[in-house]
């Protein structure tokens, strides 16, 4: 039986790790951008999430012939109303590494009470199919802005954002305890209800 394939439309290694286990269940082949190193970067200039991830999974399906997956996700702070939001990789600057973004983000929220640190990871996924049909859904996981940064796991805002339920960051979080919480995660369970029967009609 021919294994599916499917490109996620990432260079992030962090972040394509956490896609290729939740989706290992489904069988399919996992590539990336990495494997496409032709394929420029493509410009995130939509106002909303969801319109980031439709188009960088268009495009990544249209340039490779097969099945994209993009997600676009962030950062959505209370009391910076929403801020970093769909700038959360550009928060701190072209070239800002993901210290600097959370650094930034602390110095921003230090006259902030405990209290009304609330914030939420939001994360847009769409899969295109190189036909040009979309489905997208959107998950998100709340919590707080942590007063430091605390833990070694995972990537980006990870150390910085405290999860109230697991009385942890997101960055002291086992891989595979944080693949059932993550807003990427709950996007991804939402995605992978519609995906086979989407990879089916591309076939």
């Amino acid at each position: 039986m021919e294994t599916l394939e499917v490109v996620i439309a990432t260079r992030n290694s962090g972040k394509l790790r956490e896609i290729r286990q939740i989706l290992a269940p489904l069988g399919l082949r996992v590539l990336s951008l990495q494997d496409f190193p032709e394929i420029p970067e493509i410009l995130e200039d939509g106002q909303t999430f969801v319109e980031n991830a439709v188009k960088k999974a268009t495009a990544v399906a249209r340039r490779t012939g097969r099945v994209a997956i993009a997600d676009d996700s962030g950062l959505a702070v209370d009391a910076l109303d929403g801020r970093p939001g769909v700038f959360s990789s550009r928060y701190a600057g072209e070239g800002a590494t993901d210290p600097d973004r959370y650094r930034k983000l602390l110095q921003e929220m230090a006259g902030v009470p405990p209290g009304q640190r609330g914030a939420a990871f939001i994360c847009a996924m769409a899969a295109a199919s190189p036909e040009g049909n979309v489905e997208f859904v959107e998950g998100k996981c709340r919590g707080e802005i942590a007063s430091s940064p605390r833990g070694t796991q995972g990537f980006g805002y990870d150390p910085v954002f405290f999860v109230p339920e697991l009385g942890r960051t997101m960055a002291e979080v086992e891989p595979e305890a944080k693949n059932r919480i993550s807003h990427r995660a709950r996007a991804l369970e939402r995605l992978k209800q519609v995906l086979p029967n989407f990879l089916k009609e591309d076939r």
